[in-house]
C-alpha cells in the first residue's frame, strides 16, 4: 500500500502561510537535495485548491530554473479536491470532489506505484488525518519568528486536535529541522 506523506515548512511561532517569504535564505543545496529525494521516491501529489492554484501557475514556467525537479512537478500525476474546479489545465490532473475524497484517497493509496506526496497542511490535510489516510508529517521547522498571523496561516486551526509519534528527526546545516511524524491512533 502506497503512503501518503505531507510536506510542510513551518516557522517557529507555527505560520505556514506565504513560506516563499522567510523560507528561501534556509533553502540551499542540502536542503533541495532532501526535497529532492522525497519528490522523487513519489510518483502522484495530492493537494486542496489553494496549493493546485499556487503550483500550476508557478511550476510550468519554472522547469528551466529547476531542471528534473521542475519537469517531475510538471509531470507526475496530480489529484486535486475541489468542487469548483472544471479545466485543470496543468498537465495529469484530476479533481477530486470533496464528498468522494476520502474514498477517492484510500483507493489512490490501495493502488501499485510509489507513494503520494502533499505539499502544505490544510483541510486536506485535515481531512487525511481525521479518517486515518496521512501516513507521515514531514515539518520543516525553520528557525525563524514569521509574526503576526490570522488562524487560517498558522498549521492548525481552533479545534482541530491530533496526536503524532516522532519517527525521524534531520538537522539541516542552516538549522532547519525536518521532523517526520507518524499519527497515533485515536
Amino acid at each position: 500500500m502506497r503512503k501518503i506523506i505531507n510536506s510542510t515548512y513551518v516557522s517557529l511561532d507555527g505560520v505556514i502561510e506565504n513560506p516563499q517569504n522567510w523560507t528561501s535564505a534556509y533553502f540551499q543545496d542540502e536542503a533541495a537535495a532532501y526535497a529532492r529525494e522525497l519528490l522523487f521516491s513519489c510518483d502522484a501529489l495530492l493537494m486542496g485548491r489553494t496549493t493546485f492554484d499556487g503550483f500550476s501557475q508557478a511550476w510550468p514556467a519554472m522547469e528551466e530554473a529547476t531542471g528534473d525537479f521542475g519537469v517531475r512537478m510538471n509531470s507526475l500525476p496530480h489529484y486535486v479536491i475541489s468542487d469548483s474546479l472544471q479545466k485543470p489545465g496543468w498537465g495529469d490532473t484530476t479533481a477530486i470532489r470533496r464528498s468522494d475524497a476520502v474514498a477517492e484517497i484510500g483507493r489512490l493509496k490501495e493502488q501499485d506505484g510509489q507513494d503520494i506526496l502533499q505539499y502544505g497542511f490544510g483541510a486536506v490535510s485535515r481531512t487525511l488525518v481525521e479518517n486515518g489516510l496521512l501516513d507521515e508529517l514531514r515539518l520543516w521547522i525553520h528557525p525563524v519568528i514569521v509574526g503576526p498571523a490570522d488562524l487560517s496561516e498558522l498549521l492548525a486551526p481552533k479545534d482541530f486536535t491530533a496526536s503524532f509519534e516522532l519517527a525521524d528527526t534531520r538537522t539541516l546545516g542552516t538549522g532547519v529541522i525536518i521532523a517526520t511524524y507518524r499519527p497515533t491512533a485515536k
